[in-house]
C-alpha cells in the first residue's frame, strides 16, 4: 500500500472504534448547543490571495516539525499575521493531531476553522461539527465518487463549507460532478509526499468560472503567492513553512503582504 491506502485504512478503523466509544447520537445532541459557523469560504473572498494558515506538529514527509509553541500561541501568530482562515490538522497517527486540537484552535481566535483530516465516514462530519469546525477537508483521492458525493452532501446539510482536493484532471471531473465549489488543487502527491506547484497551472485552466481555488503544499514565498494570485487564484494553504519559521507571525505577515494591514477579525464577508 502507498502512504495514502495505509492512512484510510488506520483512520476508518479509528472512525469504528470512536462510533463505539461515542455514538453518533451523542454527537447530534451537541449540536443543538454548536454556535453559528464561521463563514469559511467567505473569508477568501476578500481582494488579494487569502492565507489559510495551517498547524500540523508532523507530517510523513516532514517528520516532527514543532514542538516548542502551543496550539493557542501558533494560531493566535496567525491571526496577528493577516491569516485569513485556520487549517487544523488532526490525524493522530501521521500528522499528531486532534479533535481537541480544533476546539483549542476555535476558543483562541475568530477565524474560521478547516477540520483538515482523511474525512472517510459521515460519522467524522458530526464530530467535526460538534468540535466546533467551519469547514471540512474531502479528497477525492481517498474516496470513491458515489462515497464523496454522500460525504459533500452531509456536510452541506451541518452547514460546514467544503474544501474539495484533487491532484489530477480526473478528479477534477469527480469534484465538479458534486458541484464542489471551493477546489483545493494539492501540489503534494500523496501516494509518495512529492511536491509540484506547476500542478496548480495545469489544473488551474480547467477550473470553470465561479470556482473559488485554493492551492495547497510547496508554498513559501511572497513571490509565489503573487503570480498565483495573478493567474486566478483565490487562496493557498501554508503549513510546514510558517510551522519552521523561527517567527510565525512574522513569517505570515511576510506571505499576506499588504493584506496583513486589514483588521485580523475581519472576515471579508
Amino acid at each position: 500500500m502507498n502512504i495514502l491506502e495505509e492512512i484510510v485504512e488506520r483512520t476508518c478503523q479509528d472512525v469504528d472504534r470512536r462510533r463505539r466509544e461515542r455514538p453518533v447520537s451523542e454527537l447530534e445532541a451537541l449540536l443543538s448547543e454548536r454556535t453559528e459557523p464561521r463563514p469559511f469560504a467567505e473569508a477568501l473572498t476578500r481582494p488579494g490571495i487569502a492565507i489559510i494558515a495551517e498547524h500540523k506538529r508532523r507530517s510523513p514527509s516532514a517528520g516532527t516539525i514543532r514542538e516548542d509553541l502551543t496550539l493557542e500561541e501558533v494560531v493566535t501568530a496567525y491571526e496577528r499575521g493577516g491569516a485569513s482562515a485556520l487549517s487544523i490538522l488532526t490525524e493522530p497517527n501521521w500528522f499528531g493531531g486532534a479533535l481537541a486540537d480544533l476546539v483549542a484552535a476555535k476558543a483562541a481566535t475568530e477565524l474560521p476553522i478547516l477540520r483538515k483530516d482523511f474525512i472517510v465516514d459521515p460519522y467524522q462530519l458530526y464530530a467535526a461539527a460538534a468540535a466546533g469546525a467551519d469547514a471540512v477537508l474531502l479528497i477525492v483521492a481517498a474516496l470513491h465518487p458515489d462515497d464523496l458525493a454522500v460525504l459533500h452532501r452531509e456536510a452541506r446539510g451541518l452547514d460546514l463549507d467544503v474544501l474539495v482536493e484533487i491532484h489530477d484532471e480526473e478528479e477534477l471531473d469527480i469534484a465538479l460532478d458534486v458541484d464542489a465549489d471551493l477546489l483545493g488543487i494539492n501540489n503534494r502527491d500523496l501516494t509518495d509526499f512529492s511536491v509540484d506547484l506547476q500542478r496548480t497551472y495545469d489544473l488551474l485552466a480547467d477550473v470553470p468560472a465561479g470556482k473559488m481555488v485554493v492551492s495547497e503544499s510547496g508554498i513559501a514565498l511572497r513571490e509565489q503567492l503573487e503570480e498565483l494570485e495573478r493567474v486566478g487564484v483565490d487562496a493557498v494553504l501554508v503549513g510546514t513553512t510558517l510551522m519552521e519559521a523561527p517567527d510565525v507571525e512574522a513569517a505570515c505577515r511576510e506571505l499576506a503582504g499588504a493584506s496583513a494591514e486589514r483588521d485580523p477579525h475581519d472576515t471579508g464577508a
